[in-house]
């Protein structure tokens, strides 16, 4: 029983140690990420194509913003973000690649943490790769005995 109490304090402590550190509220002062759109549709796109997007936003905040991780959800997917801090009023982009090589519908998100009252932002792009059509090769007009050749 004892042990049991120590650990509820223990929890307790913990939950309020980190409740303290926590802005309670935003006076507007900090950075602030505003993005254009969070999510794209890609629609229906064939295998190999080019899968990429620029998700554009503005540091609509009073503080330097610092892009910390850009996650994708899974390794088909590949995000790259600005390395220099966003100054208030600037506007940059994260970058998002998704893989065309693989066949059939997607739906991924890219979470971005940054030091903005917003400090999470996530991102979803979704779609269809399809398999490219099989291209008609041009045949000659059959001639009699002799079989039909590409030209």
């Amino acid at each position: 029983m004892n042990k049991l109490f120590n650990l509820f304090v223990g929890i307790f402590a913990i939950i309020l140690t980190t409740s303290m550190t926590m802005p309670l509220n935003n006076d507007g002062t900090q950075a602030h990420i505003e993005f254009k759109t969070t999510s794209h549709n890609f629609g229906k796109i064939y295998q190999n194509a080019n899968g990429k997007y620029s998700f554009k936003f503005t540091n609509t905040g009073k503080e330097p913003l610092i892009i910390q991780g850009v996650r994708t959800s899974c390794g088909c997917t590949v995000a790259s973000r600005p390395s220099a801090p966003i100054l208030p009023g600037e506007s940059s982009e994260i970058t998002v690649k998704y893989d065309t090589r693989r066949i059939g519908v997607f739906h991924k998100n890219i979470t971005v943490t940054s030091n903005a009252d917003n400090a999470s932002v996530v991102l979803y792009i979704k779609g269809e790769v399809q398999a490219k059509p099989k291209e008609d090769v041009p045949l000659k007009p059959v001639n009699k005995g002799f079989t039909p050749v590409a030209n």
